[in-house]
């Protein structure tokens, strides 16, 4: 397992920021500062994994009294993931931090396609790698292919980006007096109907390896640097 290398897993509403649809070019803008000065100040390789529901959910968009079907409305998700890591991907390179985009899914026009063994090989020239097209296969979620990505690729941890700062007993909007919890266990996160931050499938991945998990709030500037560093940010998912 490589200590410096870690998986961001960020959704597609992040990529979204204030606005209801499409891409804050302010919030990929900040994103890209912050990364940059990260892999220059730290050495860390990132590797990071975009949903894509900031323009359309496969799930949401088949429906059974609708035409789609849901592999298809997959697919146009898988498509999704590919707009929001073009757009980052320009934006890192525009500010000086090399990157490149590697898709599941074939788009050879605009990016190249995932081979592992040259995902490493751009980390190791302290590149960051942009994984679009989720698994590449429908009826998995990007959160899944963000923990498989990482187990692939030998990052240490997957770091899920979300607007809250950790995992809370139930819904902190709803509820006042809802707890924040510093770690919970695989289990704990698999049976408590409150903990909603990944799908089950990706949860039961990460245990069956023991990959850590730690939800952290990626709008607090310089989370990413202090969990790298070692700091207790967020709440983590592990055994």
């Amino acid at each position: 397992m490589n200590n410096k290398r870690i998986l961001l897993k960020l959704s597609g509403e992040q990529f979204a920021g204030k606005k209801e649809f499409g891409i804050d070019l302010e919030f990929v803008t900040a994103l890209a500062h912050e990364l940059r000065d990260l892999v220059s100040r730290s050495g860390a390789q990132i590797v990071i994994v975009v949903g894509g529901g900031n323009f359309l959910r496969g799930a949401t968009l088949s429906k059974a009294e609708q035409a789609i079907e849901r592999a298809t409305a997959d697919y146009m998700g898988m498509l999704a993931t590919i707009m929001n890591g073009m757009a980052l991907v320009d934006v890192l390179e525009h500010f000086g931090q090399p990157a490149r985009l590697q898709t599941r899914i074939q788009v050879n026009s605009v990016a190249e396609p995932y081979i592992r063994r040259r995902a490493i090989r751009h980390l190791e020239k302290g590149r960051v790698v942009v994984i679009v097209g989720g698994t590449g296969n429908p009826f998995v979620t990007t959160d899944t292919a963000a923990v498989s990505g990482a187990l692939e690729l030998d990052c240490s941890m997957v770091l899920k980006a979300t607007k809250v700062n950790g995992v809370y007993t139930k819904d902190p909007k709803k509820y006042p007096d809802a707890q924040k919890l510093p770690s919970v266990t695989y289990l704990e996160a698999l049976q408590n109907p409150n903990i909603q931050v990944m799908d089950n499938a990706a949860l039961s991945l990460a245990m069956d390896h023991c990959l850590p998990i730690r939800i952290f709030d990626l709008l607090t500037k310089g989370n990413i640097e202090r969990i790298i560093g070692g700091e207790d940010i967020g709440t983590l998912i592990s055994k």
